[in-house]
């Protein structure tokens, strides 16, 4: 066996301190986006096999402990909900003699239809993909022939031809609730904010928006805002704002993060939010929480996924047969205060 991959090891080939690598690896700490980001790919690059999310105690595993692979096209940090998720699952699977290694897929990786670096498909029980939306990739993955979970999957996936089982928390129902809670409290100009093509998840919010106002004979505004490279700049959302001639009643946000970004640039061409435009996001991450006003949003039971996560892959490990299932996970609306005073 090669040498073990250590914290040190890691900041030596970066150039970087021992505390600022840990700080990524464990999730802690202020550290900026470009940087964690390198950490992790250079850990997924050297071996290093400690998963980095757990903030808990590790648990100690007895008897021969097995291997599982996390593939993701972009490593869940900070206050995304995979983060949260992933904590518990590696909780979980740990208590049953399993352990987590990271492959971040390359673009190159995914345009080939090659697994990451550095995983042999021989050496491992089972797959969970994270942040991983291409569709011939995801094909390429269900014809493996290993035990495979996907949490969020692409928009456009199908269902019936992936051997895989998927799991997503509830989008469709909650969105359309929160779409006609606002149009029933007289707010008719609503337009979508962010790309619904991203994911399976952001298709569904979308999809449940345009049903809440197809079912108040409303159509959306602004579609500007649903181009998938609006919010890839703030350059490029700035001048959509600018570009605004008459103001939606209110915007329905792909995610939490879409939301603070479009509340930031409001902010500075002078728009008040609530008074002028109403903001609802997606996630209840801690932004949501921070942002002024409060972002009202939907909460997902982020930690909660991670034990359903490792029940639904470690149960088609345990039997391969039982049929391949799709899983919504319940989620509640917050308001808070972007969007006002509201009749519910």
């Amino acid at each position: 066996m090669g040498k073990k991959v250590t914290i040190q090891d890691i900041a030596d080939s970066l150039g970087l301190s021992r505390n600022t690598v840990s700080k990524a690896l464990n999730n802690t700490g202020v550290l900026a986006d470009d940087t964690r980001r390198r950490i992790l790919e250079k850990a997924a690059e050297m071996g290093y096999s400690r998963f980095i999310y757990v903030q808990q105690e590790p648990f100690i595993q007895t008897g021969e402990v097995k291997e599982l692979a996390l593939i993701t096209q972009n490593m869940p940090y900070g206050s995304h909900f995979g983060t949260f998720a992933l904590n518990t699952f590696q909780e979980k699977i740990s208590q049953n003699n399993f352990r987590l290694s990271m492959f971040p897929a390359r673009d190159e990786e995914i345009r080939a239809l090659q697994l990451p670096l550095g995983l042999d498909k021989d050496n491992i029980e089972g797959i969970v993909c994270m942040e991983l939306f291409d569709p011939d990739y995801i094909e390429m993955l269900g014809s493996l022939g290993l035990p495979l979970l996907f949490v969020d999957t692409a928009y456009d996936t199908d269902f019936t031809q992936i051997d895989a089982d998927f799991l997503l928390m509830e989008n469709h129902a909650s969105v359309f609730r929160l779409t006609d809670t606002l149009i029933q409290n007289g707010f008719q100009r609503l337009a979508f904010a962010g790309d619904c093509r991203h994911c399976r998840s952001f298709f569904e919010r979308y999809q449940g928006f345009a049903d809440a106002l197809r079912a108040n004979g409303l159509s959306p505004v602004n579609t500007q805002f649903s181009d998938p490279d609006t919010f890839s700049d703030s350059g490029l959302l700035a001048e959509a704002v600018k570009r605004l001639l008459v103001l939606p009643d209110a915007f329905i946000c792909a995610n939490d993060f879409v939301a603070v970004d479009l509340i930031r640039s409001f902010k500075k061409q002078g728009i008040r939010v609530p008074e002028d435009v109403r903001i609802t996001g997606f996630d209840n991450a801690a932004e949501s929480r921070i942002i002024e006003p409060h972002l009202t949003t939907v909460d997902i039971p982020s930690s909660k996924m991670g034990y359903i996560a490792a029940d639904m892959l470690l149960s088609r490990i345990a039997d391969p047969e039982i049929p391949y299932r799709i899983t919504h996970v319940r989620t509640t609306v917050k308001y808070r205060e972007s969007t006002g005073v509201l009749k519910i």
